[in-house]
Order: structure tokens, then sequence, then C-alpha cells
């Protein structure tokens, strides 16, 4: 899963419907403009524009962002993996590269390197978007490994947890 070929999606212009996706799937990455792309059990992609929101005091991305952004989107890679059953991360590791400053928009890219069936691990790309070519990838930003354990029950009172994730997930598999 080392493939860092630009994917249709990952650049692609915000729109309401990415925005409206992301509050949708993950409301605490929509709060900081992340727009989720492409929803799949074998890759999802998106986007997050750099604003003051989502940066720390030197005005370039927050480290916790990329975290952030890193287990969300496995977190939701691994419960359709699973076949929708709970997911629970159980262990991070994140290496910062480079830097991404206000105006700049990073580019995501989240695929399954283990797909098991009682844990996963989850490979997290952030590259800056090259700013003379809107969608194309530049110098990548930091890589993230996300362990989750897998096949958890899911309670009766959040049988409908996965509703959304369904509605927009591609109907590919792994």
């Amino acid at each position: 899963m080392d493939d860092d070929r630009q994917s249709d999606t990952t650049g692609a212009p915000p729109s309401s419907n990415n925005s409206s996706k992301t509050a949708e799937l993950d409301p605490v990455l929509n709060s900081i403009g992340f727009q989720i792309q492409e929803v799949s059990p074998s890759q999802l992609t998106g986007r997050l524009p750099v604003t003051d929101k989502c940066c720390q005091p030197f005005k370039v991305l927050h480290g916790g962002v990329s975290a952030l952004v890193a287990e969300g989107l496995a977190s939701m890679g691994a419960h359709m993996a699973s076949g929708y059953s709970r997911v629970a991360g159980v262990h991070l590791s994140i290496n910062h590269f480079r830097s991404a400053a206000v105006g700049d928009v990073v580019l995501v890219r989240a695929a399954p390197v283990h797909v098991g069936r009682s844990t996963q691990v989850w490979e997290v790309k952030l590259w800056k978007q090259d700013p003379s070519t809107p969608g194309k990838k530049g110098p990548q930003i930091s890589e993230s490994r996300v362990t989750l354990l897998c096949n958890l029950p899911v309670p009766d009172n959040l049988k409908h947890a996965a509703d959304a994730l369904k509605k927009h997930a591609a109907t590919s598999r792994l």
C-alpha cells in the first residue's frame, strides 16, 4: 500500500457535497474544515485547507491535527473493512517531515496495510498540494500508522452508528 500515485478525487476542489459528507461522517473533522472525498474499505481521501483554526501559534498545521485526521480516516476505513463492526484505535505513530502553512492545502490518503480478524493497521499520508497544479501532490508532510482493534461488538443502542458511513461508502471491498 505504498502507492503514492494521485487519486482522481484527492485534489478535487471544495464542494458543498464534500462538506456535507464530512459533517455527516465526522463532525470533528468537519469543524476544522476537512473535506472527505473518497470513502471505501480500501482507501479514504480528503483535503484540508490550512487555516488559523487548525494551526499552532507559528501559523503552521498543528501536529495534533495531523494525528486527528489520521485516526479519523483510519477508524472509518477499519469500520468498513470489518463489516461495520465496532473498532477502537490502540496505537498511533506519526512522523512529521515538513510543515504546511496557513493558505496551503493538505491532501490526505488513508489505506490499509493489514486487515486481520482482530486487528488492522492503516497508513495515512499527508502532502502539501502543489500550488501550481491544484490536485497534484507536492512534498509529503507526515506519515502515520494507526493500529485498531476490530470486530468488537456494537452495543444495541449504537446499531445506527454506521448508517452515514454506509450511505457514503463506495461499493468496493477489500
